[in-house]
């Protein structure tokens, strides 16, 4: 039952029928079929449109509030003209199920009804149909277009935005703006003259960019291709200014085939036009979001006072029991971290005296493992060693001794704490370290004597 009542408003939404009995009907002729139901009607306008356009005819609705002048032969207004050409001001508007944003069109000359299917936002493929493209290509589609546009007429420009057109129409809804749409045909004649003389022009530039959101596209690009037909651009260069209205609807306010080059003069002066006559409508939304925003701060503010006189009450019993506790942790936290400071300073005058009874053994161990000292004698080595206090200490070692016990010696006089430091000769400079533990010293050039200093890392 859900499905059909939103296939009913939905099918009211695009056709602007209002009589609920006859789009039942209709939508069960075509057994509940969207599309078919959606282009039977579609196509029906078309052609009243077609024949009556040749005939004077009185004002009249053609549906969703859409209005026909009675005066063909009336030349339109100048808000309605861009640059030379004359415009006729014609409406539609596609709902989405569940609340989503239509999509509307304006159209010069006659009345562009769409089904789903031909912009792509039915969810399912459907014969001669294609959709439209995906949110990644699209901002691609439009970053490529910037980029080329840029790369050939140079960095004054319009600020195109790099996004799809349905996001640059949410932008511009946003920022409560038109958007300025230009769709670019590369091989047209008149395309260089027009985007470097008119659209780079600086004073458009400054216009359009404080003024509208620009959105731009190829017509070799998908998105730019498809809006092409949808806006039924024909000729180039191709302008429209789209509105993004605040009732979920979009229209297309002003649609233009520029033909042959364009002053940007002319160009500010339509596009100020269109600015001014829309200004009412940009206004009346902003301040509906402005009613809107404060209606819902205004909310939010009343119900922030209702939750804090509520829970007033409940926070002074909460402090209460918090600061009991917080007392309790406290006496427990003093009693824990005292006896963890004195666990902590017996282990450390503990591990302090294992270490002295450890250095001491090891000192003694090196003391014993070096041997008695040789005499003097061709076999004997003669050793200085200095250390960064400037004490000089001197012994014998076996010319077939090793590096090691050079260390060995240090370590047992105590007079470095700890590993880390070397064994260094100046002239030349050697570094003695551990990977020469196991030569000896005849091997590594100290005998008969050497004089060597304590370099610590």
């Amino acid at each position: 039952m859900g499905d059909v009542a939103n296939k009913l408003a939905y099918f009211q939404a695009i056709t602007g029928i209002e009589d609920t009995d006859l789009c039942t009907e209709i939508l069960s002729a075509h057994n509940w079929d969207l599309e078919l139901a959606i282009s039977s009607i579609t196509a029906a306008d078309t052609t009243t449109t077609s024949r009556a356009s040749s005939a004077p005819r009185e004002e009249r609705d053609v549906g969703g509030g859409l209005v026909l002048p009675s005066n063909a032969s009336n030349p339109p207004g100048l808000a309605w003209r861009l640059i030379t050409l004359p415009f006729s001001i014609i409406s539609a508007s596609l709902g989405l199920i569940s609340g989503a944003v239509g999509f509307g069109l304006w159209a010069a000359g006659g009345v562009l009804s769409y089904s789903l299917s031909a912009i792509g936002l039915n969810g399912r493929a459907s014969p001669g149909a294609t959709p439209l493209v995906s949110v990644s290509q699209s901002v691609a589609e439009a970053t490529d277009f910037v980029n080329s546009f840029e790369s050939e007429y140079g960095r004054r420009r319009p600020d195109f935005v790099t996004e799809g057109f349905m996001d640059a129409l949410q932008r511009s809804r946003r920022e409560y703006k038109l958007l300025f749409v230009y769709l670019h045909s590369p091989d047209h004649a008149d395309t260089p003259f027009f985007c470097q003389g008119t659209l780079c022009d600086q004073t458009l530039v400054a216009f359009l960019s404080e003024n509208f959101v620009s959105w731009g596209g190829s017509v070799k690009a998908s998105e730019g291709f498809k809006m092409s037909n949808s806006l039924k651009a024909s000729r180039y260069p191709f302008c429209a200014v789209v509105m993004a209205a605040t009732n979920q609807r979009i229209a297309l306010l002003q649609q233009a085939y520029i033909q042959g080059p364009k002053s940007a003069e002319q160009m500010v002066t339509m596009l100020q036009t269109v600015l001014d006559e829309s200004a009412p409508v940009l206004v009346s939304a902003r301040i509906e979001a402005e009613e809107r925003r404060n209606n819902m701060r205004l909310r939010e503010e009343q119900d922030a006072a209702y939750r804090a006189a509520l829970e007033a009450d409940q926070a002074r019993e909460r402090e209460r029991r918090e600061e009991q506790e917080r007392l309790q942790l406290q006496a427990a936290e003093a009693e824990r971290k005292r006896k963890e400071e004195d666990e902590a300073r017996e282990r450390e005058e503990r591990e302090a005296v294992e270490r002295e009874v450890a250095l001491a053994k090891s000192r003694q161990e090196k003391a014993l493992r070096l041997g008695a000292e040789p005499e003097k004698g061709p076999g004997v080595t003669q050793v200085l060693v200095r250390f960064p206090s400037g004490e000089r200490r001197e012994r014998r070692f076996r010319c077939g001794s090793t590096i090691q016990s050079l260390y060995d010696y240090v370590d047992s006089l105590g007079a470095v704490e700890g590993n880390s430091y070397r064994l260094v000769s100046n002239f030349p400079r050697m570094v003695y370290g551990h990977e020469k533990l196991s030569s000896t010293l005849d091997e590594a050039g100290l005998h008969p004597q050497a004089s060597l200093f304590v370099e610590l890392n």
